[in-house]
């Protein structure tokens, strides 16, 4: 236990006291959410996440016995973005991104993965994803808008970010157009619905993603609505039928196979939370995540 207690630790990830962009893993904040369809307020997501991961601060990780003290790990604040202007913002956010080794990024909406994402690709070319959603965000356009965060993937596929045929997206069950889904399918991506993860054991999920991702660099991008509004109801776009935050869990302790070079946790909107437990869902999966690069 720490000799401090968790309402006083300093509000930065993990309550870390390290800002340093060498360190093995970084946190950064984009509080960025005009690109949002629904309620917006993803902008405050960034240090609802940080300020719920004080809970998590005492002791060590139940399965991986790993010491969230010990991770060397460091909290950047949050990245520059353009007020009111979502291409410059992207721009900006790619510049900041491609100086870190190994970033973990705390959304802000699903947009912000487009430029995390081609930050990337100077560094490895095409990447593997592994992506939990409600929705396939593979549509060209956002109402309108051609970086809407329901776009997302549409653009990653058609700039070569990540390579589809070692994509899978898990949690889907959001209403989508039948040519959309039908687009996604035959880039070569593999959908587990919601339901599919429901009615299937935890193992054969696993054995699913390490079948579709194989071997090399991969990207994990977590939206919160990939889990129940019951479970999550802090997030702008909920859909009812999700998974389980126990669900979550138990797939991605088992994934320390797969070669994860980054991630994002995106959609967290804290004016519709209950008792913080979205906040909480979302910094639990980003140490769920540290824990899985440490053991």
């Amino acid at each position: 236990m720490t000799r401090v207690p968790s309402f006083a630790v300093t509000s930065t990830f993990l309550g870390t006291k390290c800002s340093e962009i060498t360190a093995a893993y970084c946190i950064a904040g984009i509080p960025l959410d005009i690109g949002t369809t629904n309620r917006s307020g993803s902008r405050d997501g960034p240090q609802a996440i940080r300020y719920a991961s004080r809970m998590l601060i005492d002791g060590s990780h139940p399965s991986h016995r790993v010491e969230t003290s010990r991770l060397e790990i460091s909290d950047l604040g949050n990245f520059q973005i353009v007020l009111g202007d979502l291409r410059k913002s992207y721009s900006l956010i790619e510049k900041q991104a491609k100086e870190i080794k190994h970033l973990i990024v705390l959304g802000g909406d699903h947009g912000v993965t487009l430029p995390l994402l081609r930050a990337l690709k100077s560094k490895y070319g095409s990447i593997g994803l592994v992506h939990f959603d409600a929705h396939v965000d593979t549509w060209p356009e956002t109402s309108g808008q051609a970086l809407g965060h329901g776009s997302v993937f549409y653009h990653a596929i058609q700039e070569g970010l990540v390579d589809p045929k070692r994509m899978i997206q898990i949690g889907i069950r959001s209403p989508v157009e039948p040519e959309v889904y039908d687009w996604t399918i035959n880039q070569g991506v593999k959908i587990i619905t919601a339901q599919e993860v429901h009615s299937s054991p935890i193992d054969a999920i696993v054995q699913s993603i390490f079948s579709k991702i194989g071997r090399g660099p991969t990207y994990l991008s977590f939206d919160i609505d990939a889990l129940d509004p019951a479970f999550a109801p802090g997030t702008g776009t909920p859909e009812i039928g999700g998974l389980a935050s126990w669900q979550v869990q138990a797939i991605l302790r088992q994934l320390k196979k797969v070669d994860f070079v980054g991630m994002d946790l995106v959609e967290v909107a804290p004016a519709y939370d209950i008792a913080e437990i979205t906040s909480l869902a979302g910094a639990t999966i980003v140490w769920e995540y540290l824990c899985l690069m440490s053991i």
